[in-house]
């Protein structure tokens, strides 16, 4: 069946641009694109049904391709001590951040996981968000990422988005590994990888590679089983300090590394030839009260694309708002609304391996798009939070209306 949707203007996003369609029509066939351009140029055709846009903006679904949004327990205690000058390292060295995380997420069920996960998914839902990533990474055991990863599933399965699962394992070192960190990358190598795999429960592998995390030479053995395994990698790098985790990312083909606050000219190069996103995470720049930009500039110079996501998770970037993300990276990391609106479309589409199918209004495409009540693109980046008018249509189907 195919439906119109006209009286409205397209930010189509082909080419990670804004590429302005003025007064536009779309034709969406089952759940993709059929037909997109100016009115005037509509196929003549008996259409199923017709949809008046009432002067809307259309972009693209909006794509959050970092996010750690399955969890339990609560660290806004954390947040209170960095107030008082407490480091994030210093917290986590007395038993806090990612541990305490880890101990409040083995602990609770797989139900209860999945209906905080659920409250806080659908938040990014009525955003405009139709593609999410979710990553594991708090469980630190076979049978507590499994647990979160079955709940990720759940997630794509109760709701009306497309969620991407990652398996984070290595992501911190658990309690019972003190000490022992090549011992528990063994087991990640070994048992964690290869079992979650084969259970269907994994798209793609990440890992921490940090001092508070793992070093680049464990990292490695992480991605080359995942590479024997079929699975595309991801690499949190270059946060807090400089290991070129980014560089290790880029021979590795990965979709993305991201933070990259303290990557090098060296790194951005490698990026650049092996085509991974560099995706930006300006909540947690911010709710860190970091100082040090990731090198903006050199990225555009070298033409690695950038994603923005919203790091949303417990310890560093409480973040429920991927629009809000869009005005942090315009003003902290100096970002034109334009490029933003890039990184949570296109370009966050490139860091999931979903390109091909997602992230632009083109023909034969998805039609996962939001019809905007504004004036023009940029506002999408201006506006502070709130809820702006929009109808959010996923695979063809609108799914909110408001």
């Amino acid at each position: 069946m195919q439906r119109l949707w006209l009286n409205c203007h397209a930010a189509t996003m082909a080419g990670g641009r804004y590429s302005i369609i003025e007064d536009a029509a779309l034709v969406s066939e089952g759940a993709h694109i059929a037909w997109i351009g100016p009115r005037a140029e509509l196929p003549a055709a008996d259409y199923a049904e017709t949809i008046d846009l009432e002067g809307a903006w259309l972009t693209p679904g909006l794509i959050d391709c970092h996010t750690h949004l399955v969890f339990a327990g609560d660290r806004s205690g954390e947040f209170e001590q960095r107030l008082e000058g407490v480091s994030y390292a210093e917290i986590a060295a007395a038993g806090g951040g990612i541990a305490s995380t880890v101990r409040a997420t083995r602990e609770t069920s797989e139900g209860e996981l999945l209906s905080g996960a659920l409250q806080r998914a659908r938040q990014l839902l009525r955003e405009g968000v139709t593609t999410l990533e979710v990553k594991s990474g708090y469980g630190l055991d076979l049978a507590s990422e499994r647990k979160m990863l079955r709940v990720i599933r759940r997630l794509g399965e109760m709701l009306p988005l497309t969620v991407r699962a990652t398996c984070l394992a290595a992501h911190a070192l658990p309690p019972e590994f003190a000490g022992r960190a090549d011992a528990y990358i063994e087991l990640v190598c070994n048992e964690i990888l290869p079992e979650l795999a084969a259970e269907g429960l994994v798209d793609a592998v990440d890992a921490f590679c940090e001092h508070l995390g793992f070093s680049p030479s464990q990292v490695e053995r992480v991605f080359r089983v995942a590479q024997a395994l079929g699975l595309p990698v991801k690499l949190h790098a270059e946060q807090l300090s400089s290991l070129h985790g980014s560089s290790l990312a880029a021979r590795y083909q990965a979709l993305s590394a991201d933070h990259l606050e303290f990557m090098d000219e060296t790194d951005v190069i490698a990026m650049a030839k092996a085509g991974s996103v560099a995706v930006l995470l300006p909540g947690a720049f911010y709710f860190l009260r970091e100082t040090q930009l990731p090198p903006i500039e050199l990225l555009r110079r070298h033409g690695v694309a950038m994603a923005v996501a919203s790091d949303l998770n417990p310890g560093t970037s409480p973040a429920l708002s991927l629009r809000l993300m869009l005005n942090m990276a315009c003003t902290s990391f100096r970002l034109t609304p334009e490029e933003a609106l890039a990184g949570v479309t296109l370009h966050a589409a490139k860091a999931l391996g979903l390109a091909a199918s997602r992230g632009s209004l083109e023909v034969g495409k998805v039609a996962d798009f939001v019809a905007w009540q504004i004036r023009r693109p940029a506002e999408l980046a201006y506006w502070l939070g709130g809820d702006l008018r929009k109808r959010v249509i996923r695979h063809g189907e609108e799914i909110t209306h408001g």
